[in-house]
């Protein structure tokens, strides 16, 4: 009865690049060649959904890892050089971040330790609800211009925060570059003096260190595989701290980002017919003969009933009555939309901005415990001012939006009776009265917005500036083309006369000659410093405890994808280790070393190095020859007792291809010493590493029609997916239950083989004529398709390999 039941199996079209189980569900996340993200369950290899490639993200994964609570996937792009935050759920990117270098590895880990402090924090964690109104969801018919978030964005991007426990996504590059993300968003710390380029990572679950594998140029040019242990003492010994300040920034980040949807969506809210008026007025300025201003011909209009054949052309001919009731429509909608979403989003993310703001300074007053992770309390007084600003600025475009609701209906109303008039059309009886304080109110909107300005004729091409709400959105640099009007401002003239005022840090500077854009953009950059000042304290904290040359790549793995190559990273939870797993083929084809180390530097521990001798018969009975002898193809970590290696047949049997569990026991109680020699690499002592031979019994499966070559897995759902040679043909198995029979497994196998036959048949390329022969087959006896379907994989991969 074969070991570990086979659920599912598929041949993909392009090959896959990462793979990795989510931690929580029976999830399995691919990328591939082209760039496509996709998610599939284990039942069948059912495919969830898939997301493709992006322009503004890019086409180049190259590393992929799940959120501790399996909600959040991310995933970074070579070629952008970004990093990319996507909802499980909706298959929604909810969030970007730029990266100095391009990211070749990364690992997203849970802190697992418990103390007083952080229990107390758990629970008030949510203090800031019972303060706070939670924030609207954006408007559905929201689409940004960027083409990456979709409707209801702002609950996802809340949802951002996931769970209070402390989570730290760790990114890993060329050049040494090693960053630490909390939350996966809030930059925590960044790490220099790492050496080489990071090939895989591992932070211990209690923050005591960082294992990272690098591969560093030798001497003689020849790629060598390095391992690293970073101290990263200060993160385990202000846990508490570290994980309000980083609970903290991590509001501050998602509430940057909500109040960026925001400003974008009220940028939509704003069209560009607003602007018809404005620039109509301009081209009858350039084509009227006449040397009347255009605010003298509408205010003879206003007072006589009497217009110019020029102004009545434009009322009439480029205006229309149907225009004119149009515009005053759009106006409206316009200016209510954009009013409603900064007194219900600007308004409320700022204040809770505010709020939390608040929060850190008070946490950067208490010295004792805050100042060794570099908060600064005056750049947190600058960020509070700059979000303060930002509140000014929006409680002026609200003033802006009221005054000009309230000119354009009245002058609208006028105007519209006024062209009726010229048509010689009824006018109803609501309309046709007007006060004298209307007339007034009018020629006053007239003389204020009607004026010509050759000065912005110069800067925007248009002589007028009616429309006042679009310039306060636009993201410039430039100052507002018609700044609110301050005179008779009691207020800023008291403060103005008052010398303690003026200077004041209490009071919020207004930037009355810029753009919400600008202040907006002004607020970020401030915070972004502020937030900068930590990750950099902390960074310099971190100092290199282990560096320990392990062998040098062989020739024959260069083309190798990096994301599946050994050594494999993993944390002991509960023994507080490091694990590190790997080969050296070139020394010792047939033996799978394990390098321990303790998370804490300065613990020791005997047996630090040690190997598993894969010479041996896998079962008396299932072996075809007596002396076979077996080497690792790729081996991963099922929890902490036990391996998943793939293992390939010496060379009278190089098509066998195995997958086995390896139980550790025996290994990890091996009592023999190995003694490093300081100055030599690890595969030039080789020969005194000691070894445990190992005889696997039942666990372990032969891959039939199959180059297996790769292994994922995940020993808390108990499963795994093998991938080919050629990373296009997959299997899938639950690794805890064992076939059946031989008929249920028969059966399991064809159908899984006639789903390859579908795929394979549906999607484009060479061997049209042997898919067409397939698919006749199918139509037959169930032994033939078996036994063609196996034919086939074997001559793909095999021509896909050559």
């Amino acid at each position: 009865m074969p070991a570990f039941r086979q659920v599912g199996e598929k041949q993909l079209p392009n090959p896959i690049l990462c793979m990795s189980w989510s931690p929580k569900r029976d999830l399995i996340a691919l990328a591939n060649t082209t760039g496509e993200l996709l998610l599939h369950r284990l039942a069948s290899f059912q495919r969830v959904w898939s997301l493709p490639p992006i322009e503004c993200t890019g086409k180049e994964i190259s590393a992929i890892a799940w959120r501790p609570d399996g909600k959040i996937l991310a995933f970074s792009l070579r070629d952008t050089k970004q990093v990319v935050l996507c909802g499980v759920e909706k298959a929604e990117i909810l969030h970007v971040f730029p990266m100095q270098n391009p990211v070749t590895c990364m690992h997203w880990m849970e802190v697992t330790e418990e103390s007083s402090a952080l229990d107390s924090f758990y629970n008030s964690e949510d203090e800031s609800k019972l303060f706070l109104p939670k924030l609207p969801t954006l408007p559905k018919s929201y689409s940004t211009t960027s083409k990456i978030f979709s409707e209801e964005k702002s609950d996802e991007i809340m949802n951002l925060l996931g769970e209070v426990r402390l989570n730290i996504l760790v990114l890993g590059g060329d050049a040494g570059f090693v960053e630490l993300y909390a939350y996966g968003m809030y930059k925590i710390a960044t790490l220099t003096g790492v050496s080489g380029t990071c090939r895989s990572l591992s932070l211990s679950s209690d923050l005591k260190s960082l294992s990272v594998i690098t591969e560093v140029r030798s001497a003689d040019n020849n790629p060598e595989i390095c391992y690293v242990q970073l101290d990263t003492g200060l993160l385990s010994d202000c846990l508490p701290e570290v994980t309000r300040m980083a609970r903290k920034f991590t509001h501050i980040s998602t509430l940057l980002q909500y109040l960026h949807l925001s400003l974008t969506c009220m940028c939509e809210a704003w069209e560009d017919i607003l602007m018809q008026m404005d620039l109509r007025l301009t081209k009858f300025v350039q084509e009227k003969n006449t040397s009347t201003q255009v605010q003298d011909e509408f205010l003879e209009l206003l007072l006589w009933g009497q217009s110019s054949p020029e102004l009545q052309a434009l009322l009439m001919n480029q205006l229309t009555v149907k225009g004119l009731k149009k515009l005053g429509q759009s106006i409206e909608s316009s200016y209510s939309s954009i009013q409603k979403l900064v007194i219900s989003h600007l308004q409320s993310g700022s204040e809770a901005l505010l709020y939390h703001l608040s929060e850190v300074k008070g946490m950067s007053l208490w010295k004792q415990k805050f100042e060794p992770l570099g908060l600064d309390s005056e750049a947190i007084e600058g960020a509070i001012t700059a979000v303060g600003s930002f509140s000014l600025k929006a409680n002026e475009l609200l003033q802006v939006i009221d005054k000009s609701m309230k000119n354009f209906k009245a002058f609208f109303r006028w105007l519209y009776v006024a062209m009726l008039r010229m048509c010689e059309e009824h006018v109803p009886p609501e309309l046709n009265k007007m006060t004298q304080k209307d007339i007034a109110f009018v020629a006053d909107f007239l003389s204020e917005h009607f004026s010509e300005n050759e000065e912005l004729f110069d800067r925007k091409g248009k002589y007028f500036n009616v429309e006042r709400v679009g310039q306060y959105l636009k993201d410039e640099d430039d100052d507002l083309v018609s700044p609110p009007n301050t005179k008779g401002n009691q207020w800023l003239k008291f403060l103005q006369e008052s010398a303690h005022l003026k200077e004041s840090p209490l009071l919020f500077p207004s930037y009355p000659q810029k753009s919400l854009h600008f202040v907006k953009r002004t607020m970020e950059s401030v915070i972004e410093q502020c937030l900068q000042k930590p990750a950099e304290v902390i960074g310099k904290s971190v100092k290199q405890a282990v560096f320990l040359p392990l062998y040098t790549v062989p020739e024959s793995s260069e083309n190798t994808p990096r994301l599946f190559e050994l050594p494999s990273l993993w944390n002991d939870k509960k023994a507080k280790m490091h694990h590190i797993l790997f080969c050296m083929p070139e020394i010792s084809p047939s033996k799978l070393y394990l390098l321990r180390k303790p998370t804490d530097p300065n613990r020791h521990i005997p047996n630090s190095v040690m190997s598993i001798d894969l010479s041996h018969h896998l079962d008396d009975a299932a072996a075809a020859q007596p002396n076979c002898v077996y080497s690792c193809l790729d081996a991963r970590f099922y929890d902490d007792e036990m391996l998943t290696v793939v293992l390939q047949g010496s060379d009278e049997q190089s098509k066998r291809r195995v997958l086995a569990q390896v139980p550790l026991a025996s290994t990890l109680s091996c009592e023999s010493e190995f003694k490093w020699e300081p100055n030599k690499r690890l595969d030039q002592q080789s020969g005194n590493i000691p070894y445990q031979s190992l005889v696997l019994g039942n666990q372990w499966r032969e891959l039939e029609s199959m180059k297996a070559q790769f292994v994922a897995v995940n020993g808390i759902r108990k499963v795994a997916c093998v991938l080919s040679a050629n990373l296009r043909h997959i299997r899938v198995f639950e690794m805890d239950v064992e076939d059946e029979d031989d008929e249920g497994a028969e059966s399991q196998n064809t159908s899984a083989d006639q789903d390859v036959l579908d795929s394979t048949m549906s999607s484009t390329g060479q061997g049209g004529e042997e898919r067409a022969v397939a698919d006749d087959d199918a139509a037959g006896q169930r032994g033939d398709v078996l036994k063609n379907t196996e034919e086939r994989l074997e001559s793909e991969e095999a021509l896909e390999l050559g």
